[in-house]
């Protein structure tokens, strides 16, 4: 019987009991957090007169030593031990003696893994954040080189008005930058120790938990104890957060596999991430944009489980919440391979302007300006307008041709009010940039958008 919590049983574990509430094979991950916890925990204790300096010396030093093992992998894991924290502190007992065992004096293995996993989801949120900024970079870079790039925007997958090829990609910045904020926003509002609270209803010791928050880099400390040990808002906000961040990769990616389509042929993805067929040697195929739409499905996956785990938890903590981490490691590993290898995407694709251009003469993207022309020059009501365009726009269907390609002639046998000055409305390229509005996809409006993204990007990447 070695186990610590063991003095009040008279049976030790059974071994099936062992392999089902171990949480050791993956909590270990969080090694680095649990040591420099430890080590804050031990230096508050001894400022407050609870260790000796010689105590918290030999603390720090064993502690030194675990971690050494542990990054060798001479560090031995065992399902006895339960989870890393156990792991830890008996090895640290085993090098040190008696002083290890005075490390875990005022704080309980609940304020322990709430602080290693807060601060492991807080520098996971950092580096989210800095690899959405690499991603915006790429895609801002490919956009700078389109802004008069014509391209068909469409409404319910239809063709509907003539757009540039930036403006679209700009909208993608737009989703991106909101991830940023609500990654930011998450970072603030959890930055917040939970050290110290110990199994829920703090401790009699005389401890200073603003030095331990001080010394681990949070901006303060949890207000409720109670609340605190039980708490995995951290963890359920960072897997929203990393979900929609997601739903906008895999919104990017199923255009991408569209655009590489031979139907589209807007783009074509590099050799360098594309794959191909077994059997169909002619093939390519766009496995990295249809693996970041299948993973999205894997992070809202862990969101759910998260959410169905803490939905009915009585107070404090249960030992339910175990299931925490593993979709969150998931989940962050997933979204850090998915922006590098999207940045990567994006950054060596070839855009294909011709075939862009060809799309925009389908579909009579210029037929809105037409009405527009109607109501502005002629003073025609605009549902006689529609009306009027409609007629237009079948004539060029029996012509075989383009509402923008269509003779001045066939307008004016459909409505005699229609002039010549109508034909530069027609224009793709006038259409474009006549929709001049803040926010508009004009090459003009869209430059200054990319402007303002490019500014976000080098204010605030690595802040």
């Amino acid at each position: 019987m070695d186990k610590m919590w063991s003095g009040r049983f008279s049976k030790g574990a059974a071994k099936l009991l062992d392999e089902f509430n171990a949480s050791i094979m993956f909590d270990r991950k969080l090694y680095a957090e649990d040591i420099e916890g430890s080590i804050a925990h031990a230096t508050m204790l001894q400022k407050q007169g609870i260790l000796t300096k010689e105590e918290l010396e030999s603390i720090k030093k064993g502690l030194k030593q675990v971690k050494e093992e542990i990054e060798s992998g001479k560090f031995e894991w065992k399902i006895s031990d339960e989870d890393l924290h156990m792991a830890i502190e008996k090895r640290l007992t085993q090098l040190i003696g008696d002083a290890g065992k005075k490390l875990h004096t005022a704080r309980s293995r609940n304020d322990q893994v709430a602080t290693d996993f807060r601060r492991y989801v807080l520098k996971a949120n950092k580096n989210i954040i800095d690899g959405i900024y690499e991603l915006m970079d790429a895609v801002l870079q490919v956009a700078q080189k389109h802004t008069t790039t014509l391209l068909p925007g469409m409404t319910h997958l239809q063709h509907a008005q003539p757009i540039n090829f930036a403006y679209h990609l700009g909208a993608y910045l737009a989703m991106f930058k909101r991830d940023v904020e609500r990654f930011e926003s998450s970072f603030e509002r959890n930055n917040v120790s939970p050290l110290g609270c110990a199994a829920l209803a703090g401790t009699p010791h005389d401890i200073d938990r603003e030095e331990t928050a001080k010394l681990l880099g949070f901006s303060s400390v949890s207000i409720n104890c109670l609340d605190t040990v039980s708490d995995r808002d951290f963890a359920l906000e960072i897997l929203f957060n990393i979900s929609t961040m997601m739903m906008h990769i895999s919104r990017l990616a199923e255009e991408l596999i569209l655009w590489s389509s031979y139907e589209f042929k807007f783009i074509e993805l590099s050799d360098e991430y594309s794959t191909g067929s077994s059997i169909m040697p002619q093939k390519k195929n766009p496995d990295v944009p249809e693996l970041l739409r299948g993973k999205t499905g894997r992070v809202y996956g862990a969101l759910v489980g998260l959410l169905t785990v803490m939905k009915g938890l009585p107070l404090a903590y249960n030992k339910d919440t175990q299931e925490d981490k593993e979709g969150v490691f998931d989940a962050v590993e997933t979204a850090y391979i998915s922006l590098e290898i999207l940045k990567e995407t994006i950054a060596t694709m070839r855009v294909n302007e011709e075939n862009m251009l060809k799309a925009c003469k389908k579909g009579h993207l210029s037929a809105t300006d037409l009405a527009d022309y109607l109501v502005e020059k002629c003073g025609i009501p605009f549902r006689e307008a529609h009306f009027i365009t409609g007629e237009a726009v079948a004539k060029a269907e029996e012509l075989g041709i383009d509402l923008s390609d269509i003779d001045y002639k066939y307008l004016k046998e459909i409505d005699s009010r229609i002039g010549e000055d109508v034909l530069p409305y027609l224009s793709i390229e006038n259409s474009m940039n006549a929709r001049c509005s803040q926010g508009g996809t004009s090459t003009k409006t869209t430059q200054e958008q990319l402007a303002y993204f490019k500014r976000f990007i080098e204010t605030k990447k690595g802040v």
